[in-house]
């Protein structure tokens, strides 16, 4: 699997940015205090250590040796490993991932496995295609355009987020809940900050790196995207929304 935003400084800035409350609140109240929960891909464990303080026991597992160093250096206090999710033969009461099929290959065995080591799987993923912002601007047409194409060079589901749900009817999980939620960049501190982040992301990280290496787009064209970023954020009307699909689903041996 090649992962399209890789683990570069601003990507880990983002990610260190969740927490429970603005990235899994469909899960929060399905929690108690005696439960075992797997945080799948949990990136420097901002989310993961938010579960630790809800459930009884918490372990965070991520493929990327990096991230499982910045995770065990942020959170000192909660168990991490490097694994990968098929690895995993423990069971837990609650398995978490967040925006992690969206990234792999072949969404719909990962969401098998997730029912196989967990009795309430939650899944959350991000819809690139549904994004919008105001006010419009070409630079970032492009800069969505592109990362589309990465994605899609990557093998990568872009559009997780509308297809959670029909991907658990193909594994089989019939008791499954969808929901949606957005997070939404219109405070001008939050404008900044999101603009300067994906301004960042697309210059200085894997992404970029992948759009030129693809004859996608040249330094040159994402370096206007990146300034169409910046231009976006210092607009005084700017708004933001990013669109998820959210999934909760019981596995039926349970």
């Amino acid at each position: 699997m090649t992962y399209t935003h890789g683990h570069e400084e601003p990507v880990l800035r983002s990610h260190r940015w969740r927490t429970a409350e603005n990235s899994c609140a469909y899960l929060l109240p399905h929690l108690r205090p005696d439960m075992t929960l797997l945080d799948v891909g949990c990136g420097p464990g901002s989310i993961t250590a938010d579960l630790a303080t809800r459930v009884g026991r918490v372990v965070g597992v991520d493929a990327s040796p990096e991230a499982i160093a910045a995770a065990s250096t942020d959170h000192p206090g909660v168990e991490f490993r490097v694994a990968d999710l098929f690895d995993v033969d423990e069971r837990f009461d609650v398995v978490h991932a967040h925006q992690v099929l969206q990234h792999v290959q072949e969404p719909v065995p990962a969401l098998r496995q997730l029912a196989s080591i967990g009795a309430l799987v939650a899944v959350r993923d991000s819809d690139y295609p549904g994004f919008r912002w105001y006010p419009d601007d070409e630079r970032l047409d492009r800069w969505l355009a592109t990362y589309l194409a990465v994605t899609r060079r990557n093998r990568a589901n872009a559009d997780a987020g509308r297809r959670l749900l029909a991907w658990a009817h193909e594994v089989g999980l019939t008791d499954a809940t969808f929901s949606t939620s957005t997070w939404t960049f219109a405070e001008p501190a939050d404008r900044r900050w999101w603009g300067e982040l994906w301004a960042a992301r697309t210059e200085g990280t894997a992404f970029g790196e992948q759009a030129a290496a693809y004859g996608i787009a040249t330094p040159a064209e994402l370096a206007e995207m990146a300034a169409g970023w910046r231009a976006w954020a210092a607009h005084p009307d700017a708004v933001f929304v990013v669109v998820h699909g959210e999934l909760l689903v019981r596995s039926p041996r349970d």
